[in-house]
């Protein structure tokens, strides 16, 4: 057995639990930005789940236009937690505070996934066409609104088949590689 054998298995397990608890907490921040529906089973979940870590930490940091700037600072201390745990068990050579600067991409990047993983369910959702009424569809209309419009605007629906979610993924793919890659490089550079 070699040093690895228990090394992957944390860094999977770091990555997977804090992955999940942050993007909750995302979607969070995301359902209050498009101010979905409260009372939604699935806003209900995510809201019980992350209130118990949010609610002090609205204390300090309050929101400012509608916005719950207290869920971004979350966001950024638990990826910043999470890459400091990962370099540690990983043995970087790296300082444990450079963790915050390399959360700043990591969050742009989960920001733009979210949105692109929710347009490839919702369009995956359209071939079966599902009950209109379910939690889910709901939710996943209202969070992909903000970026499907604009698109549904510019190209209409040729021949029954709507083309805007396409638009929409092609240009968020776009802009993970146009955007990350500065930020990543921005963080890594010593000023």
């Amino acid at each position: 057995m070699t040093g690895s054998y228990l090394l992957d298995p944390l860094v999977f397990l770091i990555r997977t639990l804090f992955g999940l608890y942050i993007a909750v907490v995302a979607l969070r921040f995301l359902l209050q930005w498009v101010r979905a529906d409260f009372y939604n089973p699935i806003s209900q979940f995510v809201v019980r789940v992350t209130t118990p870590v949010l609610r002090p930490l609205r204390r300090i940091v309050p929101g400012y236009g509608g916005l719950d700037l207290a869920a971004l600072v979350l966001i950024w201390l638990l990826s910043a937690v999470e890459l400091g745990l990962m370099a540690l068990v990983v043995g970087l050579d790296r300082s444990l505070f450079g963790a915050f600067g390399w959360a700043i991409p990591s969050m742009a990047e989960l920001f733009i996934n979210i949105f692109l993983f929710a347009i490839l369910i919702r369009v995956i959702l359209s071939w079966v066409n599902p009950d209109p009424y379910n939690p889910a569809t709901a939710l996943l209309d209202r969070l992909t609104a903000p970026v499907m419009r604009p698109a549904q605007r510019v190209i209409r629906p040729i021949g029954g088949i709507d083309l805007a979610p396409m638009l929409v993924m092609i240009g968020l793919v776009l802009l993970n590689m146009l955007l990350i890659p500065p930020l990543k490089w921005l963080v890594a550079s010593p000023f």
